[in-house]
């Protein structure tokens, strides 16, 4: 085997994320021992799984383990596992490179902050660099499980812009990590230091983890953390802070989860499952493609990292461990999706997931701080999962009309106990924007008369208004739309009551207007506005339209439906236009500036603002000449 050494530079996003993670963690340095000890650990379950299929990786080496060694003198940090090791192709791969998906947009959301960048970097899971957050060298010898002595590798790097790699001979298989210390971390290589941090982060890791001082008299290594796999354990034996950082462990998440689930089914299905709501949400969680899901065991065996078939892609966020005792060690990714017991506990683990949701709801500062996270990705749910419709509407969030300094997010049960004695329907308007809602035309009747909307300005909120359709009886309606119903009319005008004078207007303006509307009507939704634009009842909802436009479908066109608020001066003052050019200039004015309002990009903005320009100086004149 060639000794073959090479130095190699790191990726750039790894220069990136070294220099962001050294001055971003520096105040939690301590959190490099629980990244180094779990990347360890994994090594151990992988080499269990895959000994599965072929028993001689382990052979020379059954009991897996975990060996921390401390030297004082040489200020050296090791962690040593005999677990699955690497090759050299897969030491370069996992030690200079991110092949992660997201990698640009995550170093772009950093900002300087520490607090904030450090959480970020704890969510993106890159645990073995924090080691140069104490370390100005750190040196890897790995060999892969099977390999030959002379097939091992040696890595080692000061954390800046390269690595050295080059083939060693080595007995042992798996991986040791040294990290040499800076001056000034020497606590890091004392016993009952490394000792108390084992404690408090690791003790839940299902492998003994051994601590030894090398340079003292005495360098037996000693057990120290409980080794038994923390769900297997009782909920009463497991304290609170143990659940956290078994969290942590999972997630490489620096923050502590915003609730947990340990719960064990016995009966005609067997498993365990222990199910975390995160309090923050993952960088890449907009990305569908992303790895996601629960890390599965079948019976006690480490089987696979993101077990997605568990749970649904709208509950993305969920982090956990479910561990069955029904489900065959052999079991892969095709025959889960084959597995008929899967359904089931698919199901019952979404119920656990939204009952645990259903919990956080009971206090409503603690729900609108998941809601603010998670709140957009839950709501897919009502698109996807129609079997637990119910379950979900219970747990949306909407901003509505009731307060407009409230920034606290309305439940449906809200709305409907605060809604009118005679009020049959559930309205909602959608909208780019907040401020495009709230200010919105369409909402002004509806307002005055004290009767609450509901303000969706999320991407999704259209197919969720239509897939939830109703809630506690009451129609869901689009204030946006023609025919609206608004309750308590008392004796509003209808069109059919016009005037002929304003039956003219209307008319006139249909003329001038034609081309670019369905038709012009008198309006029984505004109330300060002079007009705005609604959708039939066949037709997409503008906002719908948009986007689906921007991503690039034909639809059929369509015009809008003009509605006219009568009693408005400009509307006046539009009805004794005798002038038949500014009547059509003032009319495409209107519609302009309806369209506008509704969040619409103009057809034509240099014809808008030419007819703008004429009309001011039109009236300009006129007021000269008075």
């Amino acid at each position: 085997m060639s000794k073959q050494r090479e130095t190699l530079g790191f990726q750039t996003e790894v220069r990136q994320l070294l220099q962001l993670m050294i001055h971003s963690l520096y105040s939690n340095k301590e959190i490099f021992l629980r990244e180094l000890i779990s990347n360890a650990s994994d090594a151990a379950d992988k080499l269990r799984f895959e000994a599965l299929a072929n028993p001689d990786l382990s052979a020379d080496d059954t009991d897996l383990g975990i060996s921390i060694e401390v030297n004082k003198a040489e200020r050296t940090l090791s962690v040593v596992d005999n677990g699955i090791g690497m090759s050299r192709d897969e030491l370069i791969d996992n030690l200079g490179t991110i092949a992660k998906s997201g990698t640009a947009e995550f170093l772009q959301q950093m900002t300087g902050d520490k607090q904030h960048d450090a959480h970020l970097i704890g969510q993106f899971g890159v645990g073995f660099y924090s080691a140069f957050i104490v370390a100005d060298k750190v040196s890897v010898q790995t060999r892969r499980a099977g390999a030959d002595a002379d097939a091992a590798v040696h890595w080692e790097s000061a954390g800046e812009g390269e690595f050295t790699i080059e083939n060693i001979e080595r007995e042992e298989r798996g991986t040791r990590v040294t990290l040499h210390l800076k001056d000034d971390e020497s606590e890091f290589a004392e016993s009952p230091r490394i000792e108390s941090l084992i404690r408090k982060y690791s003790d839940h890791i299902g492998f003994p983890v051994s601590l030894s001082a090398i340079d003292e008299e005495s360098a037996e290594a000693k057990i120290v953390n409980s080794a038994t796999a923390l769900w297997t354990r009782s909920r009463s034996e497991v304290t609170e802070d143990e659940y956290k950082e078994f969290y942590k462990h999972l997630s490489h998440d620096f923050a502590d989860p915003l609730t947990w689930s340990h719960n064990r089914v016995e009966g005609k299905r067997e498993y365990t499952s222990l199910l975390y709501i995160p309090g923050a949400a993952p960088f890449d969680m907009w990305n569908r493609e992303a790895p996601r899901g629960l890390k599965l065991y079948v019976q006690r065996v480490f089987i696979m990292d993101d077990a997605e078939q568990f749970l649904p892609l709208y509950l993305r966020f969920v982090k956990g461990v479910v561990d069955s005792s029904d489900l065959p060690l052999n079991v892969s990714r095709e025959l889960l999706q084959q597995n008929p017991d899967l359904t089931a506990m698919r199901s019952a683990l979404t119920r656990r997931v939204l009952d645990m949701l259903k919990k956080i709801a009971a206090d409503k500062e603690d729900y609108q701080k998941f809601w603010g996270e998670f709140g957009q990705v839950l709501k897919e749910g009502l698109v996807e999962d129609s079997g637990n419709k119910d379950k979900l509407a219970k747990l949306l969030r909407f901003a509505t009309t009731h307060n407009d300094n409230d920034t606290q997010d309305q439940s449906l049960d809200d709305y409907l106990q605060r809604a009118k004695d005679e009020q049959q329907k559930i309205y909602y308007i959608l909208a780019e924007t907040y401020a495009t809602a709230i200010a919105s035309p369409h909402i002004e009747q509806l307002r005055s008369r004290g009767v609450e909307v509901l303000l969706l300005t999320d991407r999704i909120d259209a197919w969720l208004a239509e897939s939830l359709a109703e809630y506690e009886g009451k129609t869901l309606v689009d204030v946006a739309r023609e025919a609206l119903d608004i309750p308590d009319e008392g004796d509003e005008k209808a069109q059919d009551e016009l005037d002929d004078k304003q039956k003219s207007l209307l008319q006139k303006m249909q003329g001038k207007l034609s081309e670019r509307v369905e038709s012009v009507t008198a309006s029984r939704r505004l109330v300060d506005s002079p007009a705005c634009v609604v959708a039939s009842e066949q037709d997409l909802n503008p906002q719908v339209r948009r986007m689906l436009e921007a991503s690039g479908q034909e639809l059929p066109a369509a015009k809008p439906i003009l509605e006219i608020n009568i009693g408005h001066p400009l509307v006046t003052r539009l009805s004794g236009e005798t002038d038949d050019g500014r009547f059509g200039a003032l009319s495409n004015i209107v519609l302009d500036h309806a369209l506008l309002a509704e969040g619409s990009q103009l057809p034509n903005p240099a014809e808008y603002v030419q007819r703008m320009n004429e009309f001011l100086l039109g009236t300009d004149n006129g007021a000269d000449n008075e």
